[in-house]
């Protein structure tokens, strides 16, 4: 049964590691497939793969036996096991345990980039970095290659790099300006993006730089990149281009996106930031619970904050592309630009001058990128929410977080998406909630980081999509979850509760627009590395295109905080219906080795 712990003499508890039997549903489903026999064969097997559309009848009779005979191996060693016949059968615990297993059934299709890649890259949603050098928070942290590396790998496709002269002016830095961040070289970050580019994608890396360099250090950047990029290196013929390349277009290409050069004030690095500065910055709550404790805001709230606030003094802190206040003090001056480094730039940039309406209107000639805070965002969806959406349609939109998010936090993404900004970047070196929901919004199109933007937001009639307007309920999804598994593989035994087995509680909900999202939880299975919800929800979606599950489990704690056990989130879009096992990632958005649970999946 387990070890017995005594405390005190006063009490004592055991721990409990007890296989659940199969749920219900389990029995039945293989009941329907074996005609209500003990064991199911490869027929059987077939039967059910079709009807769950696992196969969509592709597999042959070899595949299928192959699959049978690996679920067979699969449960080796935990169980009576069925006399090896002249063909391989299931027993009820071979298929409950094939259910249950995340790589031979998923709660999504094989990864395969199956959206239209040859559309223009602004009907694109791109996996976006921001401040993407950085190892920490935004003030104090190293700047370094290795979390632009690991970006890469999960399949970011924008990095931004900021750059700075060096003490002697004779070379290029990366680093935070105007604080206290270590720099890296910038040669150092464009030979490992060049080298990591296209390991988890083969769809293009866009490069946004944030330029405070003079002429002559422009020059040698147009050099390096060039060195370092060569023939993959794309840039256009044209200093105007009427409208953006497409994603296969540009397959194993990196491009270049920042303003057009101006000439370099004199800025110290590092300003006058100081360490004390730093820290009254960082300030109480920069821990992991602040990071990731927190709930997702929903942006209808962030609007109406924006509002109240309507000029916040963090939009004076210094961040992405925030050197336009100098802007016109560097036009008195006339400056020298350096041509090489101008031609090389793919997708121009800037901020808004003047009102955001005139900032917001499409010229025919020529497509380019604006670049706004949170804030600023929230501020004009107020009252130009449809002139968003249009500008979108053809230039490219940045979101970039604001200037106080200086633990490496993030916001709400989907007040973003939903006006169709292709650039939401986030701290990517961060974790938290919102990151797991950026995490999982990749997760759709083969997890390629490029994912096409749904046809509403492109219509132009019979009129713009507006996203203050509530829409009809589209779908429904109904969820259940049936149990969980692995915790007792991935944690330590007293992990979770020094005296007891843990009291584990699912919660499961919707991220999207404010009228689809919500949280719901099971109840809580008091001591059981096992336990058993059996609980089923339902959410109406209006707006299913961007909805992402949300999911996570945690510990009961009467007296303290709840544990933390796990999370994932989903693209709704990519969901396969029917019963399907869930694998689940840490705070950082890691894949747990053991940890997942059986839920089902159904749409009406």
């Amino acid at each position: 049964m387990g070890t017995t712990y005594k405390c005190c003499l006063i009490f004592k508890r055991r721990f409990r590691s007890r296989d659940a039997p199969p749920p219900d549903d389990v029995q039945s489903l293989f009941s329907v497939h074996t005609g209500g026999g003990p064991h199911m064969g490869s027929d059987g097997l077939r039967r059910y793969l079709d009807a769950a559309g696992h196969s969509d009848g592709a597999l042959d009779d070899a595949e299928v036996e192959r699959l049978l005979e690996r679920i067979r191996l699969q449960g080796r060693g935990a169980g009576p096991r069925i006399p090896r016949l002249a063909r391989p059968l299931l027993a009820l615990d071979d298929f409950h345990r094939f259910l249950f297993s995340p790589e031979l059934n998923p709660p999504m299709a094989k990864p395969q980039v199956y959206h239209d890649m040859t559309q223009p890259l602004s009907h694109y949603f791109i996996y976006t970095g921001h401040n993407s050098y950085l190892t920490g928070n935004q003030l104090s942290s190293d700047c370094s290659d290795v979390p632009i590396i690991k970006a890469l790998e999960r399949g970011v496709r924008v990095i931004e790099l900021d750059m700075w002269p060096n003490s002697t002016k004779d070379d290029i830095n990366i680093l935070h300006g105007r604080t206290l961040t270590t720099p890296v070289s910038l040669l150092k970050c464009l030979r490992s993006i060049k080298e990591y580019a296209f390991v988890a994608s083969p769809y293009p890396v866009i490069i946004t730089l944030e330029d405070h360099l003079p002429s002559d250090l422009q020059e040698k950047v147009a050099k390096m990149v060039l060195d370092v990029f060569g023939s993959i290196l794309y840039y256009p013929d044209t200093d105007n281009l009427r409208e953006f390349p497409s994603p296969e277009v540009l397959k194993g290409r990196v491009l270049l996106s920042t303003k057009p050069p101006k000439e370099y004030l004199e800025t110290k690095v590092g300003g006058s930031m100081k360490e004390g500065d730093a820290e009254a910055h960082l300030g109480k709550g920069a821990g992991d619970d602040a990071a990731w404790g927190k709930e997702v805001p929903d942006f209808q709230t962030e609007i109406q904050t924006a509002k109240k606030h309507d000029d916040d003094a963090s939009e004076h802190h210094r961040d992405d592309d925030d050197d336009d206040d100098d802007d016109d003090e560097e036009q008195k001056m006339k400056p020298h630009i350096a041509p090489q480094y101008k031609h090389l730039i793919t997708i121009r940039a800037g901020k808004p001058k003047g009102s955001l309406a005139d900032a917001l209107k499409s010229d025919p000639d020529k497509v380019r990128r604006l670049s706004l805070s949170e804030q600023q965002l929230a501020k004009a969806a107020e009252d130009h929410g449809t002139d968003i959406v249009r500008f979108t349609q053809r230039n490219m939109l940045r979101i970039y977080p604001k200037g106080t998010r200086v633990t490496s936090s993030n916001y709400n993404p989907f007040l973003g998406w939903v006006h169709g900004a292709q650039m939401v970047a986030f701290n990517m070196q961060g974790y938290g909630r919102s990151l797991w929901l950026m995490h999982g919004f990749y997760k759709a199109n083969g997890g390629c980081g490029y994912v096409k933007k749904p046809d509403f937001l492109m219509q132009t009639e019979p009129e713009i999509f507006d996203p203050r307007k509530r829409q009809p309920v589209k779908k429904i999804l109904k969820v259940k979850v049936y149990m969980g598994d692995g915790w007792r593989m991935d944690f330590k035994q007293t992990h979770f509760d020094q005296y007891s087995p843990p009291d584990f509680y699912t919660r499961v909900g919707i991220a999207g627009v404010p009228v689809d999202s919500v949280m719901k939880k099971t109840k809580a299975i008091e001591d059981n590395w096992v336990p058993v919800w059996e609980e089923e929800f339902s959410f109406p979606l209006t707006v299913p295109e961007i909805a992402l599950l949300r999911v996570e489990v945690h510990e009961y704690d009467m007296s303290e905080k709840d544990d933390f056990a796990g999370q994932t989130v989903l693209p709704v879009s990519e969901l396969l219906p029917g019963i399907r096992a869930v694998p689940l990632f840490d705070r950082k958005g890691n894949k747990l080795n053991n940890v997942k649970l059986l839920m089902r999946f159904e749409f009406e």
